[in-house]
């Protein structure tokens, strides 16, 4: 059987069409799924010869939620698969609005030495089933529609992007999950040619990279993937990116104590970005068992932000989010596989 969260609106009438039925059905069908969160496909307006053809060929498949962490800013969710493999989701909790931080793989092969998920590595890329049941489970489970979407969750979405590209059409949907596309961000460790493919796609997303170093030396110390991509190759894919989309590039620094946070990284970053439609989102490190690294201190943060504004760089402080839930990315599965 198709699992219909895998399947965008244009995928489900081709579906249809293969089956014998009329593709435009698939405007009757995509809202009750996505809209009224249907479970099957009984009480549709449709003819029962056609219900019992959908009920023969498709299913509501999606992960199992297994585990719920819950805090007052961040609720985090431990999904099994259907091979029997764990991700994790992050509901963040702003005050205009709800986000879902979703994963795009089972386990990351990028290595960051600051990443929970990069210490466990990749097993395969999520479907896109997988990726729509993450937000399928908890907009039922919080009762009310979703503001945004990062897609910044375990895996790098740039390795899996056909797949992604297909949650992002579902999630857009309008009488579906209806997130508009300046509601959803895709982050990516600087994977060079995926971001021109992106850039060059019908997903014109907020574009995340994440640098956390002002140089190639020292970025590659903290990240094995900067051995492939050079900075300047990714603030030229950055650039194009931006061009391309009419978006604002946002660069992600995250604060290590004593590695990345001196007043010379920051006027190095300064002027590595200088000139590119941009701004740099400063993060303070939430530490991970077995990680090497600490946050910076409050002060050393404050120097490093007020060096960049000086040099004309926006910036700005990701508010911290679900500490007490594990909520870094990659923390509760680990814990949950005795990592």
């Amino acid at each position: 059987m198709t699992d219909i969260y895998g399947l965008t609106l244009k995928k489900l009438a081709d579906k249809l069409t293969e089956l014998g039925e009329k593709p435009s059905r698939a405007d009757i069908i995509f809202p009750a799924v996505y809209g009224e969160l249907a479970r099957s496909f009984d009480g549709l307006p449709l003819k029962q010869e056609t219900l019992c053809t959908l009920a023969e060929n498709f299913s509501f498949g999606g992960p199992e939620c297994i585990e719920k962490l819950v805090s007052e800013t961040a609720d985090k969710y431990l999904f099994r698969l259907s091979d029997g493999n764990t991700i994790e989701s992050v509901l963040m909790k702003h005050e205009f609005g709800y986000n879902v931080c979703v994963s795009t793989q089972v386990g990351c092969n990028m290595g960051c030495r600051f990443c929970a998920s990069g210490r466990l590595k990749k097993v395969r890329d999520l479907t896109v089933s997988e990726m729509v049941g993450q937000l399928i489970h908890i907009r039922r489970d919080i009762g009310t529609r979703l503001g945004g979407i990062s897609v910044m969750g375990i895996g790098e979405p740039l390795e899996n992007l056909a797949n992604v590209l297909d949650f992002i059409d579902i999630a857009q949907y309008p009488k579906g999950f209806d997130i508009g596309i300046k509601h959803i961000t895709l982050s990516t460790c600087g994977l060079v040619p995926g971001i021109y493919k992106l850039a060059d796609s019908s997903a014109p997303v907020n574009l995340a990279v994440s640098l956390h170093a002002p140089d190639d030396a020292l970025r590659r110390t903290i990240m094995p993937s900067a051995n492939k991509y050079a900075l300047n190759d990714i603030i030229a894919a950055a650039r194009y990116y931006s061009e391309k989309n009419n978006r604002r590039v946002t660069f992600e620094y995250v604060m290590l104590d004593g590695v990345n946070d001196s007043d010379e990284c920051a006027a190095r970053l300064a002027e590595l970005i200088s000139g590119l439609n941009c701004y740099v989102n400063i993060i303070r490190y939430n530490p991970t068992d077995g990680s090497p690294f600490s946050c910076s201190p409050h002060e050393r943060i404050m120097s490093f932000y007020d060096i960049l504004k000086k040099h004309g760089i926006g910036v700005t402080m990701r508010r911290e989010l679900g500490a007490s839930v594990n909520a870094a990315c990659g923390q509760l599965r680990a814990a949950s596989l005795g990592g």
